[in-house]
């Protein structure tokens, strides 16, 4: 995806493509390199859901919802940006696939300085909170911006010790919701002195399935990661995961054996992350991380030109629904099944995207598949 300015009327379709029902990010980058363009996205959207075996008629999101939220983004003082244009963080349009579109709300950039991220266990230790904000603190002194997740425990510990340094909070609500709701001084302290980034609408609440894509950003916007307590099936090893993924650093604090909040971080440092006992520990890890932006990956071979959409289409005909039937809820790779199929990757993947816009199919930005059911009502609420 090239980098760009949108005009105001194809940035209206650029948000409309994100919002709409069944359209995922991995989705969203695969039509606009398809399409070239928003608009002649959404108008492919219905006939492709139909080809997919959708009953009901897909409803992109339409102009006047769009410019709701754009009013709305507006009224709380945050910005929406678009993943092409100028402004876009530059870690972030180094993630494959690119997230849609992001809210963001307050003065810092996170292109000026090096960014950290540190997470850990919401039912965090007293030792564990102190040792979070202290090395919050030091790390904010010595130039580094704190990036986590507004979480309780060791996310909140981490930005209040960075507050005055400069933090980021990634948040899997809309920017007007505060959660959790102890979190309210600290939310608004942010907005003033660091950033808070959404990839949803403004009102929007956060349910369980965006929470990994906030840690995908979290990581995603960070040079490394630091695990400080985390139980063996915490979110915060998703984050630590999703890191690996984008090629960011992994950071443990190691903590007791006979406290099951350390084992996670434990079984990373097990699994050749950084041990992390200082601030020194971190920086020296950070210094080696530090490496030029490159242009966001495409899922394509060629990017300049629009991808043949015709051609596509006939090759998704070929292997839709046996990819439909290898699907269950277990996740598989798009490179598994490409592999059993015997397809093209990319027939696989333009199957796929008839299969998610139906709702027989979710695809997450990892690249793993499982099946999904249809959905009741297509309508999407801003």
């Amino acid at each position: 995806m090239k980098r760009r300015a949108l005009k105001p009327a194809e940035r209206l379709d650029w948000l409309r493509l994100a919002r709409t029902s069944g359209v995922g990010p991995v989705t969203f980058n695969a039509l606009i390199d398809r399409y070239g363009e928003p608009g002649a996205a959404i108008e492919a959207l219905p006939r492709l859901a139909a080809r997919g075996g959708r009953a009901k008629p897909q409803r992109p999101a339409t102009r006047a919802e769009a410019e709701r939220e754009l009013v709305r983004t507006e009224a709380i003082g945050a910005r929406l940006i678009c993943a092409c244009e100028p402004e876009f963080p530059d870690r972030l349009f180094e993630l494959s696939p690119l997230p849609p579109v992001i809210t963001v709300k307050g003065p810092l950039d996170p292109d000026e300085r090096p960014v950290c991220a540190m997470v850990g266990a919401r039912n965090a230790s007293g030792v564990g909170l102190r040792f979070a904000g202290d090395l919050a603190r030091e790390l904010g002194a010595r130039g580094v911006v704190v990036a986590s997740g507004l979480a309780r425990g060791v996310d909140g510990a981490a930005h209040a010790g960075a507050l005055e340094t400069g933090t980021i909070a990634v948040t899997a609500g809309g920017l007007a919701r505060i959660y959790p709701p102890e979190h309210e001084a600290l939310h608004r302290a942010i907005a003033e002195q660091g950033l808070l980034i959404s990839e949803n609408p403004p009102d929007h609440v956060g349910q369980a399935r965006d929470f990994p894509r906030r840690n995908r950003l979290i990581s995603g916007v960070s040079l490394g990661v630091v695990v400080v307590e985390a139980a063996e099936r915490s979110g915060s090893l998703i984050t630590a995961r999703y890191a690996l993924e984008q090629n960011r650093e992994v950071m443990a604090v190691p903590g007791s054996p006979l406290d099951p909040r350390a084992r996670g971080a434990n079984r990373l440092l097990r699994d050749g992350a950084a041990l992390i006992e200082s601030a020194d520990d971190v920086i020296a890890v950070l210094e080696q991380a530090r490496r030029p932006s490159v242009e966001a990956p495409s899922g394509f071979e060629f990017e300049d030109e629009p991808l043949d959409p015709d051609r596509l289409e006939t090759e998704a005909d070929s292997v839709r629904e046996r990819i439909a039937e290898l699907l269950s809820p277990s996740p598989i790779s798009r490179d598994e099944l490409a592999r059993i199929t015997g397809a093209p990757a990319r027939a696989v993947l333009a199957a796929l995207i008839e299969l998610e816009l139906a709702g027989r199919a979710d695809i997450s930005p990892g690249g793993m598949v499982r099946a999904a059911y249809p959905e009741s009502d297509p309508a999407q609420s801003f």
